[in-house]
């Protein structure tokens, strides 16, 4: 049983993709748990590497097809999909999405194989068409992954209001975060000079990093930045730059990636800011993270974050949005970061961290806390390994796994 592979489902690496950097990641981390059993992923035709089978087509009406094929071929222990809505959603010549009937499709044609299906957006208050969708998948998978509690007790809210049997088989596991990439502060100067930022030296850092979009509004930081800087010099006769990282990834967001960018230059002529363009990916992503001695998260529009997990990696206090579905609630669990909800709190939240190193310490030992304890990819690669069993073993006695209920 043991040479049966794991089958991996999502998007995959070079994509630049959020779900493509974390499936790397994640498996990474399942492959030590498993290092005797092989695993092939399939993903959309961008995708490279060993055993990877780029064969999604979503352009084609029947994209599922070939993926049903292989996953018949592999005859895996276990299939994991990684799920997004526009990962497979097929959209015709008017323009029309398919809803994702493919996706369905192809759960209905593998009910036969233990699968896992870890989707990356399931808000908590579910729209018709969402909660009609997540009613029809349930019931086509062994196990249903969610990424926070709120997102479980919500879904059975949603379904009972409705009249809806609420599925049993609905588990919660974090978005996980590297244990391995913690950088001491002595190494940060070491870090600015191999970047290239060598003229950030000595300089308090706080960090805009990740892909730059335009539901991130770094503007927002940006345009009152200038403002912040002198009053928490002011306070602590300490200078302090505004470090904006990353690079645009989707076309429809570049005009307000060129808009974050002019800004930051601006605040360059004055010594208070600076831009650095990176790819999100990798060794590098850690590496500017770990500059920052504080970071900000401004998104209006985000159930999970990739930028978050690497925070939490790094142990970096920072600032969030609230109330923003998983952000809120990993700063809630975490207790790592301070939530704002409009201009001014955001304002006075990064006064106060910059301001107080106390505080600062305060967060990133609870951040540590919660890494070790609750998110670091080794437990929660083992809680995947888990749940293939469960998935096996549901299928096996042919009744649905069953998890108990929040409430």
């Amino acid at each position: 049983m043991s040479d049966q592979p794991l089958v991996v489902i999502s998007s995959w690496p070079p994509r630049p993709c959020g779900i493509a950097t974390f499936a790397e990641e994640a498996f990474e981390f399942v492959r030590r748990r498993m290092p005797n059993r092989p695993v092939h992923v399939i993903c959309h035709t961008d995708g490279r590497g060993e055993n990877v089978h780029p064969i999604i087509n979503i352009s084609h009406r029947d994209w599922y097809q070939p993926v049903i094929d292989l996953v018949k071929d592999l005859d895996p222990y276990a299939v994991h999909i990684e799920h997004e809505y526009g990962l497979y959603n097929h959209v015709d010549g008017h323009g029309r999405g398919d809803g994702n009937a493919g996706f369905v499709a192809l759960l209905e044609a593998i009910r036969h194989v233990p699968t896992v299906v870890e989707p990356h957006t399931v808000h908590g208050r579910l729209c018709g068409n969402e909660a009609d969708f997540w009613r029809r998948v349930a019931p086509l998978v062994g196990v249903l992954i969610l990424k926070c509690a709120y997102q479980r007790w919500r879904l059975a809210w949603t379904f009972g209001s409705r009249g809806w049997d609420v599925p049993r088989n609905v588990t919660v596991v974090p978005h996980g975060a590297r244990p391995d990439v913690r950088f001491g502060p002595h190494e940060t100067e070491d870090l600015k000079h191999e970047l290239g930022l060598s003229d950030l030296s000595g300089r308090r850092i706080a960090g805009l990093v990740g892909w730059i979009q335009s539901n991130k509004r770094w503007d927002i930081v940006i345009d009152m930045w200038k403002e912040i800087e002198q009053i928490v010099y002011g306070r602590t006769d300490e200078s302090w730059v505004l470090l904006g990282a990353g690079t645009w990834r989707d076309p429809n967001h570049k005009p307000d990636y060129e808009r974050y960018v002019a800004g930051l230059r601006a605040l360059e002529m004055d010594g208070a800011g600076r831009y650095y363009e990176f790819t999100p990916r990798g060794d590098t992503y850690y590496k500017v993270m770990a500059l920052c001695d504080f970071v900000v998260l401004p998104s209006i529009d985000e159930t999970q974050s990739g930028t978050l997990a690497r925070i939490i990696a790094l142990n970096k206090p920072y600032v969030t949005t609230a109330p923003m579905e998983g952000l809120t609630s990993q700063t809630l669990e975490s207790r790592g970061g301070l939530l704002f909800t409009d201009r001014d709190s955001l304002r006075r939240r990064i006064i106060r961290l910059a301001s107080e190193e106390d505080l600062r310490w305060t967060l990133g030992e609870n951040l540590k806390w919660y890494l070790d304890n609750v998110v670091s990819w080794d437990l929660v690669a083992q809680q995947y390994v888990d749940l293939y069993e469960t998935a096996r073993q549901a299928l096996t006695a042919g009744t649905p796994a069953a998890f108990a209920p929040d409430f």
